[in-house]
C-alpha cells in the first residue's frame, strides 16, 4: 500500500526574489504633476515599483488571507529613465524578524541602475488590517470638530 507523501509547510527564508517590470506611462513621470518637469520617472513611482517586487517575492509563501504591506523604506533615486523606458525592479528577502520583512532592492533600466535601498514590509491579515484601517478614518471623520482650535 502506497502511502501519502507530506507536503512540506511553505516557509518564508532568506533568498527569496520578486521582479516586477514595466514600461513607464506618462502617469509614472513627475511631469504628470507638473508639466514644467521633465518626463521621468518620478522616485515615488520607482519606489511602488521596489514594493510590488518585494510584495511578489514572499507572496507564494504566505499563509491563506495574509498580505505584506510597507512599513518603510531607505532608498536612493539615482539616475533618471524617461517615459516609455523599460524599467525592472527587484527585492531580494533579506531578513526575516517575526512578521517583519526587510528586502534589498534596486531598479534597473537598459544596465543602468536607477535606484536602490531597503524595503520594509510587515505580514498582516488582509480582513483585519482593512477593519482597523476603517475605523481609523470613521472615527476621524466623525469627531466633531472643537471651536477655538
Amino acid at each position: 500500500m502506497a502511502t501519502a507523501k507530506k507536503r512540506k509547510p511553505k516557509v518564508l527564508q532568506p533568498g527569496l526574489k520578486g521582479v516586477f517590470e514595466e514600461t513607464v506611462p506618462r502617469e509614472w513621470t513627475i511631469a504628470h504633476y507638473d508639466p514644467s518637469l521633465p518626463p521621468v520617472l518620478s522616485t515615488p513611482a520607482m519606489i511602488g515599483m521596489m514594493e510590488t517586487a518585494a510584495a511578489l517575492a514572499v507572496r507564494p509563501r504566505l499563509p491563506e488571507g495574509a498580505i505584506t504591506v510597507g512599513t518603510r523604506i531607505e532608498v536612493d533615486h539615482l539616475k533618471a529613465a524617461p517615459e516609455g523606458a523599460r524599467v525592472r525592479a527587484r527585492a531580494r528577502l533579506a531578513k526575516i524578524q517575526g512578521r517583519f520583512l526587510v528586502f534589498d532592492v534596486e531598479a534597473v533600466a537598459n544596465r543602468h541602475v536607477l535606484g536602490k535601498g531597503r524595503v520594509y514590509r510587515a505580514i498582516v491579515e488582509t480582513g483585519k488590517f482593512l477593519a482597523k484601517a476603517k475605523r481609523r478614518t470613521t472615527k476621524q471623520a466623525a469627531k466633531p470638530k472643537r471651536k477655538g482650535r
